[in-house]
């Protein structure tokens, strides 16, 4: 008599799991034989990447600089605005 101490839904994560893992070994294995065969044609390919991230970090500060100041802008122009028929009452405590 075999006594189960799991359902078979652990069963199918775990076997899952396991098949996750090897397709990742198996493709580092195949990227580094890549890597040791062509090494010239992966700088560059690698350059490629660090340029594209570093172009699209740079937008994006840049976006978020932009909004910032529009967002100041409008602060600033509510601020110094005239308001027409305004009163602000104050409770004296004392």
């Amino acid at each position: 008599m075999v006594f189960r101490y799991y359902s078979s839904a652990v069963s199918r994560a775990t076997r899952g799991i396991a098949m996750t893992i090897l397709v990742v070994g198996l493709l580092l294995i195949g990227f580094g034989s890549l890597i040791l065969a062509m090494p010239e044609l992966f700088a560059f390919v690698a350059a490629a990447v660090f340029f594209f991230a570093g172009f699209s970090c740079a937008l994006t500060a840049l976006k978020i600089f932009l909004a910032q100041r529009h967002v100041d802008g409008r602060v600033d122009e509510g601020a110094s605005s005239y308001r027409e028929n305004v009163r602000l009452h104050t409770r004296d405590v004392f």
